[in-house]
């Protein structure tokens, strides 16, 4: 088959202790035509030394300085200057299997344009690895492994921002990166859904996850919390919701509350239901709570579910299974 153009797009801040490794495991990719688009996020350390190093010693590879200021505007920059026939973001910390790029573009080429390329995932760090990143780890190599990442996608981003590859033209059809939405990595997995970009179901593992305490997803007000659930609560406004079918909260936790408050900000109507004898009955933000069995005198709502707890959640799917409501179409967990 031929080898069309791959561009690799690379923002970096600060990353001089990783950007060796990252950069040495693209160079020893067994695919070959590629190119790497690095761009330099105003670093404060020896990031940008390194980078140009690796540029002397590998035409495939260009360091540019942000046009803007962030990750965002970073990718911005990188898209701009690409010229591949396919697209991939990495993270500047994170290290390619040397098989990664060529997995990747033959599954597009067998697949075609409108199919989104993923593989497995490992989380890596030298202090090891949180229960929940392990976690995090086994749901999301369990959906690529099917090709079902959307089937939970408001529950957390489904698609890796350093493990996709996509056609250049269906990049564009999802608006690429010209979204100032954050997380935008969980912006632009929403935006492949949308667009109905389908996911090759995969098996390979083509990325390992670096873990560390100064990691941007840690430490950047972009990725706390309260930004999940706004965007979750937009793209499911938008794509998801039913405007003639009655809406329901059921949760009155933290993230329960939020949502509830943004719902009402909005002007949106919703009934809010729990399971918590403490709550029901209660007057929240001007709203009564209710037992969760008024979703059985409901006629065909759909439900937002933000409560965490496992036991919880399998409670809440087998009650809602026995009235014969289905996933992502009648009920959306939030978390």
């Amino acid at each position: 088959m031929q080898q069309p153009l791959v561009s690799i797009l690379i923002p970096f801040k600060n990353t001089v202790d990783f950007l060796d490794e990252c950069l040495e495991s693209i160079s020893n990719q067994t695919y070959k035509n590629f190119e790497v688009i690095a761009v330099n996020d105003h670093s404060t350390d020896e990031s940008k030394v390194e980078a140009l190093t690796f540029q002397k010693n590998d035409a495939r590879i260009q360091v540019l300085d942000n046009a803007g200021n962030g990750i965002i505007p970073a990718l911005q920059t990188a898209y701009k200057q690409s010229k591949g026939q396919f697209i991939t973001r990495m993270d500047a910390d994170d290290i390619m299997t040397p098989i990664k790029l060529k997995v990747m573009v033959d599954n597009l080429q067998k697949h075609g344009a409108r199919h989104l390329a993923v593989g497995q995932v490992k989380y890596f760090s030298s202090n090891g690895i949180s229960d929940g990143y392990a976690r995090y780890e086994s749901w999301l190599n369990q959906l690529t492994q099917s090709g079902t990442n959307y089937s939970e996608i408001y529950k957390e981003c489904v698609i890796p921002s350093p493990c996709w590859m996509a056609y250049r033209e269906d990049l564009d059809l999802c608006g690429a990166f010209d979204s100032e939405r954050y997380p935008e990595d969980y912006d632009l997995a929403f935006r492949f859904y949308e667009n109905r970009l389908k996911c090759i179901p995969s098996s390979e593992m083509l990325h390992y996850w670096r873990d560390y305490d100064h990691r941007t997803s840690r430490t950047s007000d972009h990725y706390a919390e309260n930004y999940f659930l706004e965007i979750k609560l937009h793209y499911f406004l938008k794509l998801n919701h039913v405007h003639k079918r009655p809406l329901v909260v059921w949760g009155a936790g933290t993230k329960g509350k939020n949502i509830a408050k943004s719902l009402i900000e909005k002007q949106i109507d919703f009934y809010w239901v729990c399971d918590n004898a403490n709550k029901i009955g209660k007057d929240i933000y001007g709203q009564k709570m209710l037992h969760y069995s008024a979703l059985e005198e409901l006629k065909n709502p759909q439900t937002i579910i933000t409560v965490a707890n496992r036991d919880a959640q399998t409670m809440i799917y087998d009650f809602l299974s026995g009235l014969l409501q289905e996933n992502m179409q009648d009920y959306f967990f939030f978390c």
